[in-house]
């Protein structure tokens, strides 16, 4: 191959501009051959996109190595919108923190995002060989029962510490501890408490003649009506349509279904009731 075959194929090969100037070829795609890949154990992040920096992570420790470092990864949480988060803002800055997630979610919520990310970079930093501790204002923030019980599970699994700035269990926790249990049990006390309270609550006002619940829509005249258009095989929608609310605060709305069908349980299981009465 002469000079001139050569030159050709070094531009073809890195996409220079030919010589009659009509313009770049498509740069050739590369691939990392499978063995090299195994060879090159380099972490990446989880998270990247164009424009952005990449910063290259820890590489895998070796088994029983000392950590490389320490991370402490903050979160915040608020139950409401109205809720702020300054003051758990404020408590992690003091605590060393350098990164939080945070969110405005109800522990009812069945996903957090902003939970999942802060768990998911732990976890990031402790398969690199970096102790991390998850760092929270107190445990209530982190959940409940059954919810937080799985959560300490993953956790555990992952070697993740936990530390809470106040509360109960003011302090650092190591992933081999007890306090994940701890936790877990002092959730589910607390609501079963909570329950036992409300509970108590409804029956001695209930001993004392007052309603439990909102006021009452529904009256004689109602399901009077409601009976009528149930004979006609209307559906429980159709029913509350055609009735109309005559006192009280929705006085000229219309009672929902489920009104209508408390209403109609209530009639049918006094009626059951009341052969037996007599």
């Amino acid at each position: 191959m002469d000079e001139q075959s050569e030159q050709k194929q070094l531009r073809r090969r890195i996409a220079l501009p030919d010589r009659k100037g009509q313009g770049r070829r498509p740069i050739p795609h590369f691939r990392l051959e499978p063995a090299l890949a195994k060879a090159l154990t380099v972490a990446t992040p989880a998270l990247r996109k164009p424009g952005t920096l990449w910063i290259e992570l820890p590489r895998p420790a070796a088994a029983g190595a000392e950590p490389a470092g320490h991370v402490r990864i903050g979160y915040a949480r608020a139950s409401t919108v109205r809720q702020s988060l300054d003051t758990q803002f404020d408590a992690l800055q003091g605590g060393g923190v350098t990164r939080v997630f945070s969110e405005k979610i109800s522990t009812r919520a069945t996903t957090r995002p902003e939970l999942d990310k802060a768990v998911t970079l732990a976890r990031e930093f402790r398969s690199a060989g970096v102790a991390v501790t998850l760092v929270v204002h107190e445990h209530k923030r982190l959940g409940r029962g059954l919810d937080l019980a799985a959560l300490a599970e993953q956790l555990r699994a992952a070697g993740i510490g936990l530390e809470f700035l106040t509360g109960e269990l003011q302090g650092s926790h190591g992933p081999s501890g007890v306090v994940f249990t701890v936790l877990a049990a002092l959730s589910g006390m607390e609501r079963e408490y909570i329950r036992d309270r409300t509970l108590e609550g409804h029956e001695s006002a209930r001993s004392r003649g007052k309603t439990i619940g909102g006021a009452a829509v529904t009256d004689d005249a109602m399901l009077s009506m409601a009976l009528h258009l149930r004979q006609q095989n209307l559906s429980l929608r159709d029913i509350a349509a055609r009735l109309v609310i005559t006192k009280g605060k929705k006085k000229g709305q219309h009672p929902s279904p489920a009104t209508v069908l408390r209403m109609l349980r209530e009639h049918d299981a006094d009626a059951a009731a009341a052969p037996a009465m007599g």
